[in-house]
C-alpha cells in the first residue's frame, strides 16, 4: 500500500517532466485532484495498519497528540530562514512506531498545521505527501542501530530528508513558473515542455540550486540535525515508552486444563 502510494505521488509531482509538447505539457495536476487521491491512501493506510496490528486505538491516539505538537511546532517555527522543528519529531516517530505510522503522522501533522496557521493552499498536498515520505523514510532505516549510532544516522537522515523535502516542493511548483530568473545568473531557468528530459532536469537542478538549496533547505537541514542531536535520546527514550504501552502483546500457557494469556 505505501509502495503504490509512494509510486502515485511521485508521478503526479513528475509527470511535467515526462510530456513533451506545449498542448500537452500545458499545466500540471490539480491540488483537489491531489486531495482526492491522497485522503483515501491515507485512510488505507491507516485500515491496513490496523488490520496487520501495527495500529490499535492507544498508537492511533499517539498519532492524534504527535499531530497536534507538531501542528504547534510548525506554528512556532513557521519555516522562518528555512527554520522547521517539524521534521525532527516526525524523524524519531517515524523511527520509533515504523513506516505505516510516519506516513500517517507526515500528512496529518502538514494538514493540522495549515488549519492552524491559514496556510491551506494548492501546495498542501504536496507537502503533506513529501513529509509523508520523511516520516516513512525514517521507520524503513535498519532497526538494530542503537544509541549513539542511531542519533548519528537519524541526524544524517534528517539532512538528506530535508533537502530531498524541499527539492520536491520546487519540482511541484517549477513546471507552473513563467520567466523565472534569478540574479546573479544569466539565462532562463523556467521549464520548457519542448525540451528533453534531461535538459528540463539540467535546469531544475540549477533552479533549486540557486533558489532553496543554500538557504531555506540548509536552514531546514541544520534545525532538523541540531534538534535530533539534542532532543533526540530524550525524545526516543519517551516515544518507545509509549510504544510499549500502546503494544498489546499476548502469550498463551497451555495446560491440560485451561490456557491463560498473559498480557505485558
Amino acid at each position: 500500500m505505501l509502495g503504490l502510494a509512494s509510486a502515485a505521488g511521485l508521478m503526479m509531482l513528475c509527470w511535467p517532466l515526462l510530456v513533451h509538447g506545449r498542448d500537452g505539457a500545458g499545466g500540471a495536476v490539480q491540488p483537489p485532484f491531489v486531495f482526492l487521491l491522497l485522503l483515501p491512501v491515507v485512510v488505507a493506510v491507516v485500515l491496513a495498519e490496523l488490520g496487520e496490528g501495527g495500529l490499535d486505538p492507544r498508537v492511533l491516539a499517539v498519532l492524534g497528540v504527535l499531530s497536534a505538537v507538531n501542528a504547534v511546532l510548525r506554528g512556532i517555527s513557521a519555516g522562518t530562514a528555512g527554520v522547521e522543528l517539524v521534521f525532527f519529531l516526525l524523524v524519531l516517530a517515524g523511527r520509533v512506531f515504523g513506516p505505516g505510522f510516519g506516513f500517517v503522522l507526515g500528512c496529518t501533522s502538514l494538514f493540522a498545521s495549515a488549519l492552524m496557521t491559514a496556510g491551506v493552499g494548492p501546495w498542501l498536498p504536496y507537502q503533506m505527501l513529501a513529509s509523508a515520505w520523511v516520516g516513512m523514510g525514517a521507520g524503513l532505516l535498519p532497526r538494530r542501530v542503537r544509541g549513539r549510532p542511531e542519533i548519528a544516522m537519524l541526524a544524517a537522515y534528517g539532512v538528506v530528508a530535508s533537502y530531498l523535502y524541499g527539492l520536491l516542493l520546487n519540482l511541484q511548483g517549477w513546471p507552473l513558473l513563467t520567466g523565472v530568473a534569478v540574479p546573479g545568473h544569466t539565462g532562463n531557468l523556467s521549464f520548457d515542455p519542448t525540451a528533453s528530459l534531461p535538459a528540463n532536469l539540467g535546469t531544475f537542478g540549477r533552479y533549486t540550486l540557486l533558489t532553496s538549496t543554500g538557504s531555506f533547505d540548509t536552514g531546514r537541514a541544520i534545525t532538523t540535525a541540531v534538534a535530533v542531536v539534542v532532543l533526540g535520546p530524550a525524545v526516543l527514550t519517551t516515544l518507545r515508552r509509549a510504544s510499549r504501552r500502546s503494544t498489546v502483546v499476548g502469550t498463551v500457557e497451555t495446560s491440560p486444563s485451561a490456557a491463560r494469556e498473559v498480557i505485558s
